[in-house]
């Protein structure tokens, strides 16, 4: 698959007024359902699975996960079984009402739903061959498709080009992208990650993977932890929609682009700082994310 992405500058009042220039890459371009950071970390993992000579991709995920849904997505692509494992046995009775699962189904995915407590086991020895008895062979996508490989494909997000931007700005989930970035940045770019879940465990999660101290996370706009959405956000996004043309997704890239422009009003850059901010896709989730809003009557996404 051919990879095509524009990097597309953002004209706001705040942004002008404070000397600030911003720069959204538009890797949600890449593909519908195989989009930014998934399509990355896909890459040199289906390569490598099919050298050698596995013929199933099993991974974890939550019921809104991107990665799920570019998994079955890419497994259908290149002849491979997928097998997703889902965070939530209550999601069993009723996955036919959640969009993202809908979608990973048609694409041939199987389900297997366990509990909370059974997913956080998700890495350990037992736990893998209870799977592998039950689903055959299979090449281990972890969650969020963070491994070496995954990194290496995030590493190709930042193009020659990017190395005039001052700071590169990303949503982080499992770390892996912003990982991959950190490596790729040149010498004098800072690298900002915003994460999407609440807790202190990605440091050294993203520590595992990045080979520099280029970057820091600022953890103030997670929004109540992941795939938590509030009116506020919401309507952030369809705001920024309307002014820019550019769709957010309520999970990673609302929370990246309210937290990059709330410290803009804060003077947290200096005037004159070049800002690139990385799109990572994940818009297939918006339909699944407004059924949830309609129920708690808030505003709908709009884009």
């Amino acid at each position: 698959m051919r990879v095509t992405t524009v990097n597309q500058e953002v004209h706001l009042p705040i942004l002008a007024q404070k000397g600030v220039s911003l720069v959204i890459k538009r890797e949600d371009r890449i593909h519908p359902l195989i989009s930014g950071n998934k399509y990355r970390k896909l890459k040199y993992n289906l390569e490598e699975a099919k050298a050698e000579g596995f013929g199933t991709l099993l991974t974890f995920g939550g019921a809104f996960s991107n990665h799920i849904a570019a998994t079955a997505y890419a497994g259908k692509i290149h002849n491979l079984k997928t097998v997703g494992i889902i965070r939530g046995e209550e999601i069993a009775q009723k996955w036919q009402e959640n969009s993202t699962l809908k979608l990973a189904q048609s694409h041939g995915m199987k389900f297997k739903f366990v509990s909370r407590d059974l997913y956080r086991q998700k890495e350990t020895p037992n736990f893998l061959e209870e799977l592998k008895n039950e689903f055959g062979d299979f090449y281990l996508l972890p969650e969020g498709g963070t491994n070496p490989l995954a990194i290496k494909g995030c590493q190709e997000i930042l193009a020659p080009a990017d190395a005039d931007f001052d700071v590169i700005c990303c949503a982080v989930g499992t770390g892996g992208t912003i990982a991959g970035i950190s490596n790729a940045a040149s010498s004098s770019q800072k690298v900002l990650g915003f994460p999407a879940l609440k807790g202190d465990f990605l440091q050294e999660d993203i520590c595992k993977f990045a080979a520099r101290n280029n970057w820091e996370l600022q953890s103030d706009y997670h929004f109540g932890g992941y795939a938590k959405v509030t009116g506020e956000l919401v309507d952030f996004i369809n705001d920024f929609h309307k002014k820019t043309k550019i769709p957010l997704d309520p999970i990673y890239t609302g929370k990246l682009l309210f937290g990059i422009l709330d410290l803009v009003q804060k003077d947290y850059f200096s005037p004159k700082t070049n800002i690139l901010a990385i799109h990572t896709g994940g818009l297939q989730g918006i339909e699944g994310m407004n059924r949830i809003l309609q129920k708690k009557n808030l505003p709908l996404i709009n884009v």
